[in-house]
């Protein structure tokens, strides 16, 4: 299958100056030729395929948004290619613009005052979408989630949920090739968050729509992608499906107890017994990571039930969220 996005060795330096402290400082900051060069994306080469939902993930500042930017042409890359849909992005904008959607987190794409219905005929007019596959597109919103209430409601008006699924809508609308949505369901509930995904993923399928999605929710990760890129300090670390990632963290398990007193509390209790296991609450319950190559669950609980009161306990498979933050710490270099 040939490649709709094609990446090759691209990188992105910003030229950024050593500003000093206090007003003498920035008075001297405006003569200053004290810069250093900051790589925000180092050397990255991917390709995409027509109708892939790729998870695009990294930590805070490892270089997601920028790439996000330089596929739709808003940044020129420092050196290296990218070919969307056989365009040169930041050299053919117009024409590039024409064949991708996007949603940037909180900035709308929609007229603020006007009802969703009026930014939608809008859209329809810029992109040049014809009557019947405009109507063809609301019918098919409609069959898969309800958006009556939200066509004649004000933008201002709206939830940030709300906004959030119209900016999606509005960037599926012309029937565009490519969709990029950056940290689309940051701040939402989970029943928006269930339809926004809901909505994607339907319009992946029927539309083939290729999706390049940065998030740092592994429930939008588990639900919508099958193929996930991790970048990290700008470098690329990880390229492959999920499972496949998984696998390299295979003797991990979480084991859940349930205990008697405050889950906080007694988490630090147990922090102090077990000083290098990784744990978490929810609600009752305290959740500890245990690689069973180091240490066997069974002898973690015993050595638990010696002094803590345990109600309840259960195990379960590594979660894609622990995965990835063990993939950020470094972990995926020594296995």
């Amino acid at each position: 299958m040939s490649a709709i996005i094609e990446i090759k060795n691209v990188s992105k330096e910003f030229k950024v100056l050593n500003r000093r402290e206090g007003l003498r400082g920035s008075l001297r900051d405006l003569f200053s030729r004290d810069y250093k060069i900051l790589k925000a994306v180092d050397n990255i080469t991917m390709d995409v395929a027509q109708g892939e939902m790729v998870g695009y993930l990294g930590p805070n500042g490892a270089g997601k948004s920028t790439t996000i930017k330089m596929m739709t042409g808003v940044l020129k890359p420092t050196s290296g290619q990218i070919l969307v849909d056989g365009n040169v992005p930041y050299e053919n904008r117009s024409k590039n613009a024409q064949n991708i959607g996007v949603v940037f987190g909180q900035r709308t794409q929609l007229w603020w005052a006007l009802p969703l219905v009026e930014s939608l005929k809008l859209l329809k007019d810029i992109y040049c979408v014809s009557d019947t596959d405009y109507k063809n597109m609301l019918d098919l919103y409609r069959s898969l989630i309800d958006i009556e209430d939200l066509l004649h409601k004000p933008v201002r008006q709206m939830s940030l949920g709300q906004r959030t699924l119209s900016d999606i809508i509005a960037a599926f609308l012309h029937n565009p090739k490519i969709v990029f949505l950056d940290e689309p369901t940051i701040g939402l509930d989970v029943a928006m968050k269930a339809n926004i995904r809901t909505l994607i993923h339907a319009l992946n399928k029927e539309k083939n729509t290729t999706v390049i999605l940065t998030t740092h929710d592994m429930g939008d990760v588990d639900a919508l992608c099958k193929r996930i890129v991790i970048i990290d300090h700008g470098k690329m670390i990880y390229d492959n499906d999920m499972e496949h990632l998984k696998s390299f963290f295979g003797s991990y398990r979480t084991l859940k107890i349930r205990v008697a007193g405050d889950a906080e509390q007694e988490m630090a209790e147990i922090q102090k017994i077990l000083p290098d296991f990784a744990m978490s609450t929810d609600e009752d319950w305290v959740s500890i990571v245990v690689d069973e190559d180091k240490a066997k669950i069974i002898d973690v609980l015993a050595e638990l039930q010696k002094s803590r009161n345990i109600r309840d306990m259960k195990t379960e498979e590594i979660s894609t969220e622990e995965v990835i933050k063990r993939i950020y710490s470094g972990e995926n270099n020594e296995r």
